[in-house]
């Protein structure tokens, strides 16, 4: 009877909990959007750098259509949001929206903020007056390809993203598991510098472009995925099943199993050993709260890991 008693405060307990993770996370999601929509506004937009992915198209596209670059961007978005809704669910879409709105309304508005607050610089290569922070294209790539990796970076570790190209690699990688998300990423990307290089009739304006994306991919290495380590997993539920089944769908990592005793107890249990990328932790971290808080787990860092997925033993010969 005691136990059913308080049974209904757990609940609650969990589910407020809860409440408050989502809020928290939603919170990093706009932090992200306006840090990733300053990158944008303050530097990379004003001198014509196109940084790859969504942004650096409505940047190119900014020079032909009359429209503000924020929302080019959501325009652009809208039928890769349709195709990501029938391929990964309503869920996907409500994040996305949401993180893609955020996107198009911070890049606006703080280039509104700017224009009000007469913030101009000489551009460096046209000797032109600019609504940017610098007029230097090095520190303007540099800048911008900083803050456009660590909002993005806070996007994606709260699982969601600002949509854009990130649905066509997501669908690219799903159809091909072996190409690397970061590969597919990289292509694209210079693509799009060198389509910006052609647009805006300067090398340098590509050649800077270029300097953004590898600062950019550096840095959001280490923002989301921690550089090419792993995390080494190992995890002693009473729901190991449902946890076990969520890992094997949701995250599409393996998983191994092997039956351990407690010694002091002298129950049995199964233990769970999983290998998983830095960037895809976090969700590991989450499925395994939300099954079981009470869990044990133990976390440390695979240095090098070999096989279907990691690196291949062939690199090494």
């Amino acid at each position: 009877m005691s136990i059913s008693s308080h049974e209904p405060d757990a609940l609650r307990a969990q589910r407020r909990q809860k409440i408050r993770a989502e809020i928290v996370r939603y919170l990093l999601i706009t932090l992200g959007c306006v840090l990733l929509g300053a990158g944008i506004a303050l530097f990379l937009d004003p001198n014509s750098i196109a940084p790859g992915g969504i942004s650096g198209v409505a940047i190119i596209l900014n020079k032909f259509i009359p429209l503000n670059t924020g929302l080019l961007i959501f325009l652009l978005n809208i039928p890769l949001l349709l195709i990501g809704l029938i391929k990964f669910g309503k869920q996907f879409l409500f994040n996305t929206v949401y993180a893609t709105i955020m996107l198009s309304l911070a890049t606006d508005l703080i280039s509104f903020v700017m224009e009000r607050m007469n913030m101009t610089a000489v551009s460096a290569l046209t000797g032109e007056t600019l609504v940017a922070a610098t007029g230097d294209l090095f520190l303007a790539a540099v800048a911008g390809g900083v803050l456009c990796a660590v909002g993005l970076g806070l996007v994606f570790r709260c699982n969601c993203t600002t949509g854009g190209l990130d649905i066509v690699v997501m669908l690219i990688h799903k159809k091909w598991r072996h190409l690397g998300v970061g590969t597919i990423f990289l292509i694209v990307d210079f693509v799009i510098a060198g389509v910006s290089a052609i647009v805006f009739e300067s090398i340098e304006i590509g050649l800077y472009a270029a300097v953004g994306i590898a600062i950019y991919s550096v840095l959001m290495d280490v923002v989301i995925y921690g550089g090419n380590s792993a995390k080494f997993v190992h995890i002693v539920s009473d729901k190991n099943e449902t946890i076990k089944n969520r890992i094997l769908t949701e995250l599409e990592i393996g998983v191994t199993g092997f039956d351990g005793v407690g010694e002091y107890t002298g129950e049995k249990k199964k233990v769970l050993m999983v290998v998983v990328k830095k960037h895809l932790y976090p969700m590991l971290r989450d499925i395994i709260r939300e099954e079981d808080p009470d869990a044990f787990m133990i976390v440390t860092s695979a240095k090098e890991v070999y096989g279907l997925g990691y690196r291949s033993h062939q690199e090494d010969l």
